[in-house]
């Protein structure tokens, strides 16, 4: 006897799941990524990390970290995938530790990829305009907290 054509086999259910996996590495995170890396070395090359470095070092001490540590944030604000591969870039230049980056890894997700999600979702569910600033202080006091308790941990 033959099964239903209903009940797919675990193997196709697998392969399925694969195939819209790497569609999304390929077509979302892989290229945040690639797009971070080059980020960071063009502003190793202009000097502009490092003059980052210095502004945001104040801030950034706070959560024993180097001011370069202010571009994964930024980075993280925009696309988390983006801020991996900012952390991964200073990670690989010898500017962040893992220590660093285990303190950053709560900021990135509790304020990730909020441009990104402003239009995509807030938008759309009729999110009124005058709160989601708030939404926005909201998460990124929640990240610094996040930090400070690494930190803390650490």
């Amino acid at each position: 006897m033959s099964q239903p054509a209903s009940n797919p086999v675990v193997t196709d259910i697998f392969v399925a799941g694969a195939r819209k996996g790497w569609n999304i590495a390929t077509t979302s995170t892989l290229p945040n990524v690639v797009m971070a890396f080059i980020i960071i070395k063009a502003l190793e090359i202009t000097g502009t990390l490092k003059i980052m470095g210095m502004i945001f070092a104040p801030v950034m001490g706070l959560f024993g970290l180097p001011g370069e540590a202010a571009a994964v944030l930024m980075g993280g604000w925009m696309s988390m995938g983006g801020a991996i591969g900012v952390a991964i870039g200073l990670f690989d230049k010898g500017i962040l530790t893992g220590e660093h980056l285990a303190i950053l890894a709560p900021a990135i997700y509790l304020m990730g990829s909020q441009v990104q999600y402003l239009g995509r979702i807030l938008g759309v569910v009729g999110t009124p305009a005058k709160r989601i600033p708030l939404m926005i202080v909201i998460s990124i006091i929640n990240a610094f907290l996040a930090m400070l308790l690494m930190r803390i941990i650490l």
